[in-house]
C-alpha cells in the first residue's frame, strides 16, 4: 500500500531552460521541485522572474535517492555523464531551483527523514527573522521509486499491515509511506 503521483516522468525542460539531455538525469524530485514552486509563487502574488537578484531564500526538504539508484542498478556505469551528479545530488536541487530563478538568499536542502519539511520551515523563518533573507520559498519533496526501502520497512514491521494509518489510536500498528511535494511562500 502506498500514497502515489501521477506522471512524475513528465517534465518541460525547456520552461526552465534546460536541456534535454541534463532533464534525462535529473532526479524526479528535482523537477517536481522546480514546477511547484514556480506555482507557489505564482500563487502567492510573486511573478517569478521579478524576483531575479533578490534576497529570496531557498529552503527544501529532500531524502529519498531511488533515482541515482535505479540508474546505476545494472552495474553499467557508461550512463553516467556530466550531468549524473548535479541531477542527482540533495543540494543541487534546492541550488538549481536558486539558479534557474535568479534567487540569491540562503539555499539549502535538508535530509532529516520525516522532520525535513519541518526543518525547512524552522530554518527559513530564522533567516527571514534574522534578515538573511526578505522572502523564503519552502518546498518538500518524496518519491519512491523503487520498492526496496519498502521491502526493508515491511520486514521491520514498521509499515501498516491494512495500508491505513492510524495515530494516535490503540490499533496503531504502523505508517504507510506516500508521495508528494508541496511548496510555498514566507515573508
Amino acid at each position: 500500500h502506498g500514497g502515489f503521483l501521477t506522471n512524475v516522468d513528465q517534465f518541460d525542460p525547456d520552461f526552465f531552460g534546460i536541456s534535454p539531455r541534463e532533464a534525462i538525469h535529473m532526479d524526479p524530485q528535482q523537477r517536481l521541485l522546480l514546477e511547484v514552486s514556480w506555482e507557489a509563487l505564482e500563487r502567492s502574488g510573486h511573478a517569478p522572474k521579478s524576483l531575479i537578484g533578490s534576497r529570496t531564500g531557498v529552503y527544501v526538504a529532500i531524502g529519498t535517492t531511488d533515482y541515482a539508484t535505479l540508474q546505476t542498478r545494472t552495474g553499467n556505469l557508461g550512463g553516467i555523464d556530466a550531468y549524473s551528479g548535479s541531477g542527482n545530488g540533495f543540494a543541487f536541487a534546492s541550488g538549481r531551483i536558486s539558479y534557474a530563478l535568479g534567487l540569491q538568499g540562503p539555499n539549502m536542502a535538508l535530509d532529516g527523514t520525516c522532520a525535513s519539511s519541518l526543518m525547512a520551515v524552522h530554518l527559513a523563518c530564522q533567516g527571514l527573522r534574522g534578515r538573511e533573507c526578505n522572502l523564503a520559498l519552502v518546498g518538500g519533496v518524496n518519491l519512491l521509486l523503487s520498492p526496496g526501502v519498502n521491502i526493508s520497512y515491511s520486514k521491520t514491521r514498521i509499515l501498516a499491515a491494512d495500508g491505513r494509518c492510524k495515530t494516535f489510536d490503540a490499533a496503531a500498528d504502523g505508517y504507510v509511506r506516500s508521495e508528494g511535494c508541496a511548496a510555498f511562500v514566507l515573508k
